[in-house]
């Protein structure tokens, strides 16, 4: 018996001996698989390596794809500009600001009460430091096909302030440029010296041509320009009352053969507001598409874009 016992000692012995080597491998396994886990001691999934190794490739491919589509945007403007008979290429506005400049009364502009009676402001440029200025073209006798095409191709923004007595011969043609992402604003029914008139018939100016827009293009406007850029505080509170919120005026005018300023420096500043009309040879020396090359000939050179003034009220 006792040789038995003597026996199944070693036996006991030789066994934990295995025993501890097989947990000794259990562990190097164990910090193996550690190791080539993340840091918190997850053993990643199957194919989860692979998937991590592709992200850098796919983030490549798309930087590359984005390259690509902007040296396509770049000499698409460039074959644009070319055609149109522009020199230079006119330059892309920047992203539309994440918060809106607070827009408030040029001083000087200001009517009776304009702030107690919380009246739409009235502006000749948009408070900013970025190299823009902001489009804006008034009244509707013109309606170029030309024009349209040009500023559809060189991805020109532009706001339009309309009269109903003129732009009620062709709905269509600034329905087209509707599509095209203008905003089609209040220029009044018949353009008329507004402050020669009642208060009662600056509302029906007014509010009558707030009807014309939303029953041929289909929203209201909240942005009035009046007629020769005069108004007093009956035209405001009409506006108001009409649902507009906003005045702007101008600080430059842009014409076929040439340009006018509000300033004694005869310049352009970050944010102006550049007028010009749906005019042609009837009224003008050229075309509106002429207008355009001499408005982007001045600009471009002196390093301003163009933005869409509705981005930034």
């Amino acid at each position: 018996m006792r040789s038995v016992v003597q026996n199944d000692e070693k036996g006991s012995r030789r066994c934990g001996a295995v025993r501890a080597g097989l947990a000794a491998l259990t562990v190097a396994a164990i910090a193996s698989g550690c190791a080539q886990g993340d840091a918190s001691g997850t053993r990643p999934a199957p194919g989860q390596q692979q998937a991590q190794s592709a992200t850098p490739a796919r983030a490549a491919d798309a930087n590359a794809a984005k390259q690509r589509a902007e040296r396509a945007e770049r000499a698409a403007r460039a074959a644009a500009a070319k055609r149109w008979g522009l020199a230079e290429v006119p330059l892309a506005a920047p992203p539309p600001p994440a918060r809106k400049p607070r827009i408030t009364t040029r001083d000087g502009f200001e009517v009776d009460d304009h702030e107690e009676l919380g009246l739409p402001p009235v502006f000749t440029t948009v408070p900013t430091k970025k190299k823009i200025v902001f489009l804006t073209i008034d009244d509707g006798a013109e309606k170029d096909p030309a024009f349209l095409r040009m500023m559809s191709d060189l991805k020109i923004p532009y706001t339009a302030f309309l009269s109903d007595y003129l732009v009620k011969e062709d709905y269509g043609y600034f329905r087209k440029m509707q599509a095209k992402g203008v905003v089609l604003n209040n220029h009044t029914l018949r353009h008329r010296y507004l402050p020669g008139l009642s208060y009662a018939a600056q509302k029906r100016e007014i509010c009558g041509m707030q009807d014309v827009i939303e029953k041929q293009y289909g929203k209201r406007p909240t942005v009035f320009r009046p007629p020769y850029g005069n108004y007093n505080q009956d035209t405001l509170r009409a506006a108001k009352s009409c649902g507009i919120r906003y005045a702007p005026l101008w600080d430059e005018e842009v014409y076929v053969d040439h340009w006018e300023y509000r300033e004694w420096d005869q310049d352009l500043h970050p944010g102006d507001i550049v007028l010009t009309h749906f005019r042609g040879r009837e009224e003008w020396k050229g075309t509106m598409p002429d207008m355009v090359r001499r408005f982007l000939k001045k600009v471009t050179a002196e390093g301003y874009a163009v933005a869409r003034l509705e981005d930034y009220l």
